[in-house]
């Protein structure tokens, strides 16, 4: 019988692919075997899938945590039989309570040391007559013990009529002493196989009971504690836990357990805010000096809360962040939102972050001094350049910039500064304390102008400033240009700006690194009416960028966090809204990248007639006023007269630092390019000047002497 046979097949189907869509391996002779992948490549990509996986992270996370809870324990213990004894604790307390200022608590220490002291002394003592006292225990005790079992064994033999029996109390007692060797031989083994294991689960025990483990090896539910929510009693457990014996007293003594010490708990931006009244007998620094322990102690990182005194009498005010909120980044600047912006030099404020409140932290630049410092990579430029990207949106704001660490951060100013200079070198401070010097020589010309002239704002601005203070270079009469002393050419200059120049709206500001009194003196950062300051490694260093009475009020940009806060600013200035009671406010800046600032001066340059951009100031040389005058003219077809005196005087103050009107309309008389009248003030145009340029005879241009 024949079978019908049928065979179920697909045809291959072919799709039209281009020679780029095709891989590598499907254009392989037919019949081909796939390469297979190598063993080691396979065992590494199981290796790392396995060591990768939740599991895997979950039992490595757990045996670190019970490990280290034995190490933990281990430190706890030792610590507690050490401190049970010596007099290791009392001397801690004693040092915390004179740390403190508490002198009360620190003679209760001391006295309770020296009782100590006393009777560990006497204890030894009595160590030296206790072996005669034990051997004459043990003499009496056995003398007595064999006498007792001697009558005991005649009391027997009495009542037994045996008088054998006399010696069974003591052979009973024999046969003890042998069964409690016998069982102690048996159970000898065991015990010390176990016993190292039992030490070692009590020390486990004691570091389960103790969380002696770092957060990252807790268990979820524990460390999901952190970043509770804040309430009374939480502040009133925190402060009672702080380790001042006279404000845990006196929470202790309170009917209502401490509860009258705070006043209502306030949401403030992405925290909260909370004033303390302290108790008799405690100060605001006590608690100030604690602020790590009081950060645990609410279930916070160091950095989420900040200490500052209000007005109020014995009153410190608490500002607790949500936890993690300070990592979030701000949002973007005004500047970069808003392309309508404009500034106002004397009436407006910089729009340059937010505080911690979240509130927008607006800053006035009207007439101050300003210095930022920190440590390198922190923000200080950014930060810096902020505020002269809004002020560049004042046309009537003039800038003279000197970029010592030459890196491109200010270059989108070229064609905005009337002199920009970009370089570390030593040549590079020559040109920025020479451009400090012609501001020196504006300014007072500025003083020596007729009471009541209105003077157009002039800012100097030094980045990096302390290369010009370490600068070792000095000038042909043997001046130093750097140091910190009345011949440092650089530092008089900054010096005669700090004291005279608010006076005329020119202005200096400087940035610069990781504050000391070689790179940054004393006299000048003084001089600064705006101080701010991003993290800095030490409470010195915090003093001499802010002052002692900022950093006596609470501001610590010591304790800000290197790299993780960066462009977070610590801020001592009447020129920034400051909560009433406190000497500093804390400012995370808004952020604007390089390509952003260069959109925003691209604006600023466009509200401007236009700029020359100077890059090196010479000195002594030869001038052709003509040529010059068209130079700081540049593409604008008509420049005021006072403004071309100021470019000029810019342009070289040897030659046109004394120039006035009178200078200027000498040198252009007869030349058909005289200054004249357009919307009723004096210009003088452009296409005038390059007129008289090309006609003029090569023989009669002159040059400037005065």
């Amino acid at each position: 019988m024949s079978e019908n046979v049928i065979h179920l097949f697909k045809e291959p189907t072919t799709t039209p692919e281009t020679p780029s869509e095709v891989p590598a391996a499907a254009v392989a002779a037919p019949g081909a075997e796939r390469p297979s992948v190598p063993l080691w490549v396979r065992s590494a990509r199981g290796i790392r899938a396995a060591a990768t996986h939740d599991h895997t992270k979950t039992a490595c996370r757990a045996a670190a945590r019970h490990g280290l809870y034995v190490v933990g324990g281990t430190r706890i213990v030792a610590r507690r039989t050490w401190e049970g004894r010596t007099a290791s604790r009392y001397e801690r307390l004693l040092r915390a309570a004179e740390a403190a200022g508490n002198m009360d608590a620190a003679a209760e220490w001391e006295e309770r040391g020296q009782r100590f002291r006393q009777e560990r002394h006497r204890r030894r003592m009595d160590l030296l007559t206790a072996p005669m006292d034990a051997a004459k225990g043990i003499a009496v005790g056995a003398a007595i013990g064999a006498g007792g079992l001697f009558l005991l064994g005649i009391m027997l033999a009495v009542a037994n009529k045996d008088w054998t029996d006399i010696g069974t109390p003591t052979m009973a007692l024999i046969e003890l002493v042998r069964w409690v060797i016998f069982i102690v031989t048996v159970t000898w083994g065991p015990l010390v196989t176990l016993g190292p294991w039992a030490v070692l689960f009590g020390l486990w025990a004691v570091g389960k009971n103790q969380q002696a483990a770092p957060q990252w090896a807790l268990p979820a539910n524990v460390r999901s504690s952190e970043g509770e929510p804040i309430t009374p009693s939480v502040v009133v457990l925190a402060l009672r836990n702080l380790g001042i014996a006279p404000l845990r007293n006196a929470i202790k003594e309170m009917g209502d357990a401490g509860a009258s010490m705070l006043g209502p708990i306030r949401i403030a931006g992405c925290g909260v805010e909370v004033d303390v009244t302290l108790p008799s007998g405690v100060s605001t620094n006590e608690v100030q000096n604690r602020r790590r322990k009081l950060a645990e102690n609410l279930a916070r990182h160091e950095h989420e809360v900040f200490i500052t005194i209000p007005q109020a009498a014995r009153t410190v005010r608490l500002w607790v962040a949500d936890s993690g909120a300070l990592d979030e980044p701000i949002g973007p600047s005004p500047l970069t939102t808003d392309d309508t912006l404009t500034a106002d030099y004397a009436k407006g404020r910089a729009p340059w972050g937010q505080d911690l409140r979240g509130d927008a932290a607006a800053i006035s630049l009207y007439q101050r001094h300003l210095l930022i410092t920190g440590l390198s990579n922190q923000g200080k430029t950014a930060a810096l350049r902020a505020l002269a990207l809004w002020l560049a949106l004042d046309k009537s704001v003039e800038f003279r910039i000197a970029d010592l660490k030459g890196a491109g951060d200010w270059a989108m100013f070229d064609g905005l500064a009337t002199v920009l200079i970009q370089g570390p070198t030593d040549d590079h401070v020559v040109d920025t304390t020479e451009m400090l010097e012609d501001g020196v020589a504006e300014m007072e010309r500025r003083l020596q102008a007729p009471p009541g002239t209105v003077f157009p704002p002039l800012v100097l601005l030094v980045d990096e400033a302390q290369v010009a203070f370490m600068c070792p270079t000095v000038d042909e009469k043997k001046r130093p240009y750097g140091g910190s002393k009345a011949t440092s050419r650089y530092f008089m200059a900054a010096r005669k700006i700090h004291n005279q120049g608010r006076a005329v709206n020119v202005t200096l500001w400087q940035g610069t690194q990781d504050p000391t009194d070689q790179n940054l003196p004393k006299l000048v950062r003084e001089g600064a009416h705006t101080r701010a300051s991003l993290a800095l490694g030490t409470e010195s260093q915090a003093r001499m960028a802010l002052g002692d009475k900022a950093v006596d009020g609470g501001a610590a940009p010591n304790l800000l966090r290197p790299g993780l806060d960066k462009g977070t600013l610590v801020v001592a200035s009447d020129g920034i809204a400051i909560p009433a009671g406190q000497a500093s406010i804390t400012v995370r800046t808004h952020y604007i990248d390089n390509d952003t600032a260069a959109q925003i001066t691209a604006r600023a340059r466009a509200l401007r007639d236009g700029v020359t951009t100077l890059h090196v100031i010479d000195r002594n040389e030869t001038r052709d006023p003509l040529a010059d005058i068209a130079t700081v003219i540049g593409d604008t077809n008509r420049v005021l007269t006072q403004d071309v005196l100021q470019r000029l005087a810019v342009l070289s103050a040897d030659s046109y630092g004394k120039w006035t009107h009178a200078d200027l309309k000498r040198v252009l008389d007869g030349t058909a390019a005289e200054p004249y009248k357009s919307d009723g003030r004096m210009v003088v145009g452009r296409e005038r000047i390059a007129r008289a340029l090309a006609n003029r005879d090569t023989d009669g241009s002159a040059s400037a002497n005065g």
